[in-house]
């Protein structure tokens, strides 16, 4: 059995099911090495939340890992020099892998390790980034003269959608060298029990005061620039219907703000951070999620593959990393001009008219996220490292 060893900062929901998967089928023999050794805590404070987070599913079951001694003076994922393991290669080394899959280069230690590994045996590599928030001038073209060279140390790249294929291709890698891993969560887990979940968010909406005929626009996710919470608002005025409702999940450093805007506007409602097992039901307090993001830095968006798992149409803005594989337009919801919102507001008054188009919308997004599964990921992985 061809062993693989897998490189990444920290244990995340998004990874480690399928980490598991892959040591569970039994094709491949994987181990983690975990750069950022301090993730270990049962707790850490997330900037961007402002608070505590422990996540409430288990990240560390059923596969091999280790933690490896991270010396950064400031250690963390938030910049190159956040993860410094001078005993990584030599514990990779002494494992003897066949093959080595990295997570994200732009670490000092994943750099190293890439660029060691290199023709001694094949590199793969798995990052999201994409050319939405691409600058340009100057700044564009040595940027990609860097990562040009960052990845001729690469044998084959693993691409998690359309968005993130085209970066890789715009910095010189080859099709023959891509390979299709889709960002994906747990389907299986916020669909079902289907049943279960709509009682116990029915019981919710009906604590928070939205009827059953009401229309609930969501927002899920840090309360941060990028991610543009503020259009929530200003569509609070531009459709004024009482059925529309906006409710918005999470915490960050907008949040104060956002509370004083909207304490007059009893149709804006918020809910603090909810935690990984209370998430399918939070999805079904919704009947459309909205992502607005104006960037940078919205790779993917899983929020939206979540709620389409838990049956919602999608509203996205075309900053958002998985619009062109994940929301088809009219179809399972709506792709929106960052430049031009306003099609939003014409598009919820239809539903407002039409509210029986929402659930012909839910189940295309069910149909659409099967295909983006850990499955998937996994079967791609086995399949490219058995052609060795």
């Amino acid at each position: 059995m061809k062993k693989l060893a897998i490189v990444t900062t920290h244990p995340i929901q998004y990874y480690a099911p399928w980490f598991r998967l892959l040591s569970e089928k039994g094709n491949v023999l994987p181990k983690v090495f975990y750069t950022w050794h301090q993730s270990q805590q049962s707790e850490k404070f997330d900037p961007g939340f402002g608070k505590k987070i422990s996540w409430d599913i288990p990240l560390l079951e059923g596969y091999d890992y280790t933690f490896v001694t991270n010396t950064s003076s400031d250690p963390g994922s938030h910049h190159f020099k956040g993860i410094i393991n001078p005993s990584l290669i030599r514990e990779i080394k002494d494992w003897e892998p066949h093959v080595i899959l990295v997570i994200g280069w732009s670490f000092q230690s994943h750099l190293k390790c890439i660029k060691y590994f290199h023709k001694k045996i094949p590199v793969l590599f798995r990052g999201d980034s994409t050319l939405l928030d691409e600058l340009g001038g100057i700044k564009k073209i040595l940027r990609r003269v860097f990562l040009k060279w960052v990845y001729r140390h690469i044998d084959y790249a693993l691409y998690v959608g359309n968005n993130n294929k085209q970066y890789f291709l715009a910095h010189g890698l080859k099709e023959d060298q891509l390979f299709f891993a889709p960002h994906a969560i747990d389907n299986d887990r916020f669909a079902q029990p289907d049943e279960f979940y709509t009682k116990e968010a029915e019981a919710w909406r009906e604590q928070l005061g939205i009827k059953e005929d009401d229309i609930v626009l969501l927002f899920v996710g840090k309360l941060e620039p990028k991610k543009n919470p503020h259009l929530l608002l200003q569509l609070a005025k531009q459709v004024t219907s009482e059925r529309l409702k906006f409710v918005l999940v999470g915490n960050g450093v907008l949040e104060k703000e956002l509370k004083s805007l909207t304490e007059n506007d009893k149709r804006i409602i918020f809910i603090d951070f909810q935690n990984q097992q209370k998430m399918p039901v939070t999805y079904r307090l919704g009947n459309i999620l909205i992502l607005p993001s104006v960037g940078p830095g919205e790779t993917w968006g899983l929020a939206v593959n979540e709620a389409m798992a838990s049956g919602l149409p999608a509203i996205i803005s075309s900053k958002v990393g998985c619009g062109s594989d994940l929301v088809k337009n009219g179809y399972n919801g709506l792709l929106f001009d960052v430049n031009a919102p306003d099609t939003i507001a014409s598009f919820l008054n239809k539903i407002i008219a039409d509210k029986a188009s929402l659930s012909a919308m839910g189940n295309a997004s069910k149909e659409i996220i099967r295909n983006f599964s850990f499955n998937e990921i996994v079967t791609t992985i086995e399949q490219l490292i058995n052609s060795f």
